[in-house]
C-alpha cells in the first residue's frame, strides 16, 4: 500500500511538471509566433520616429526663415513631433498585442483620470502655461527678463519650463506656471530703455550750472541715445546735499549696455561737475557739545592718560 501511494505521488508530480512544461512550451510557441509582429511593431516605431525627426527638421528650417511668430512655430514643432510618435506607438501596440485597441487604452486612462489628475496637476499646469506663453509670446529667446529673484537671458522656452542664464553665468530653470501667473519684467521688450542716476550737489552750488554741466556730459557720452532727450531734475533737499535725478535713454536695453552706460555717465558727470567747480559733498554730521560734555570728556581723557603714564 505505501508503495502504491509513493507511485501515485510520483505520477502526480510528473503530470504536474509535464503540465508546466507544456504551458511553457505553449508560451514559447506563442512568443515565437508573435516575434514577427514585434519586429514589425519596432519597425513601425522606428519609421514614425524618423518621420518626427524629418518633421522637426522641416519646421526648424521654417523657423530660421520666419522672423515673426517664432514661438508659435516652436509649439507646432514640439507638439507635432510628439503627436507623430504617439500615433506610431498606438499602431505598434495594435500590431504587437492581440486584441489591443486604442479604445481600451482610453478606457483604462478614464478609470485612473482622477488619480492621474491629482498626481500630475503641477505638470499639466506647467504644460498649459508653457503652451499659452509660446502662443502669446510675451518674451522670446534672447530676451532679458526678471521673474521674482531671478534675472537673466532667456536661453530656451520649453513646454514645461523656461531656462534663463543669469548675468553671473548660472542656469536657472523656471516653471512656466510661475512665469504665466506672476509679474514678469522684460527688459529688452523695447529698443530704448531709460536709466537714471542720483547726484547730490552742495547747498552753496548753483543748481542751474550743475544741470547744464550734467547735460553737457550726457550729450558727449557715446552710450546715451540721441533719439530721446535726457533730463536733470532737482528732486529734494537732502541731509547734506541737493539731490538731482539724472535720466537718459540707451538704444539697446541689455544688461551689458546698461552697466556700460551707467559707468560712462557717472565718470563723465563727475568730471564735468569738477570742471565747473560744483561740489559733490560728503554726508555731514553736526555734534552739539553746548551742555559742557566736551570739556568733561576731555578731562576724563587727560586722567586716563596720566594714569597710564604713571603706571
Amino acid at each position: 500500500m505505501p508503495e502504491a501511494t509513493v507511485s501515485d505521488k510520483v505520477t502526480e508530480k510528473i503530470s504536474e511538471y509535464q503540465g508546466i512544461a507544456s504551458a511553457a512550451n505553449d508560451m514559447l510557441a506563442d512568443f515565437m509566433a508573435r516575434v514577427p509582429y514585434f519586429i514589425v511593431a519596432m519597425a513601425v516605431i522606428l519609421v514614425f520616429w524618423l518621420i518626427s525627426i524629418i518633421f522637426k527638421a522641416f519646421v526648424t528650417k521654417l523657423l530660421v526663415r520666419t522672423q515673426s511668430h517664432r514661438n508659435l512655430i516652436r509649439v507646432f514643432q514640439r507638439i507635432g513631433g510628439a503627436l507623430i510618435l504617439f500615433i506610431g506607438f498606438m499602431i505598434a501596440m495594435v500590431i504587437a498585442i492581440p486584441g489591443f485597441t486604442p479604445a481600451k487604452l482610453i478606457g483604462a486612462l478614464g478609470i485612473g483620470s482622477v488619480a492621474i489628475g491629482f498626481a500630475f496637476k503641477d505638470i499639466f499646469q506647467n504644460l498649459l502655461s508653457g503652451i499659452l506663453l509660446l502662443l502669446s509670446e510675451p518674451f522670446r529667446i534672447g530676451d532679458q527678463i526678471v521673474s521674482g529673484e531671478f534675472e537673466g537671458t532667456v536661453e530656451d522656452i520649453q513646454v514645461r519650463a523656461t531656462t534663463i542664464r543669469t548675468y553671473d553665468g548660472r542656469q536657472v530653470v523656471i516653471p512656466n506656471s510661475q512665469l504665466y501667473t506672476s509679474a514678469l519684467t522684460v527688459n529688452t521688450a523695447y529698443k530704448r530703455r531709460r536709466l537714471q542716476l542720483t547726484v547730490g550737489i552742495g547747498y552753496d552750488d548753483d543748481i542751474r550750472q550743475a544741470q547744464a554741466a550734467i547735460l553737457q556730459a550726457l550729450d558727449a557720452a557715446t552710450t546715451v541715445s540721441k533719439l530721446a532727450e535726457p533730463s536733470v531734475i532737482a528732486t529734494e533737499f537732502g541731509a547734506s546735499s541737493i539731490d538731482l535725478i539724472v535720466r537718459w535713454y540707451i538704444d539697446n536695453g541689455t544688461q551689458a549696455n546698461k552697466v556700460a552706460s551707467i559707468d560712462e555717465v557717472l565718470i563723465a558727470t563727475k568730471a564735468s561737475l569738477d570742471k565747473v567747480g560744483v561740489n559733490i559733498p560728503f554726508p555731514i554730521r553736526t555734534l552739539d557739545f553746548s551742555d559742557g560734555s566736551a570739556q568733561t570728556l576731555a578731562e576724563r581723557m587727560v586722567e586716563i592718560q596720566d594714569k597710564s603714564t604713571n603706571n
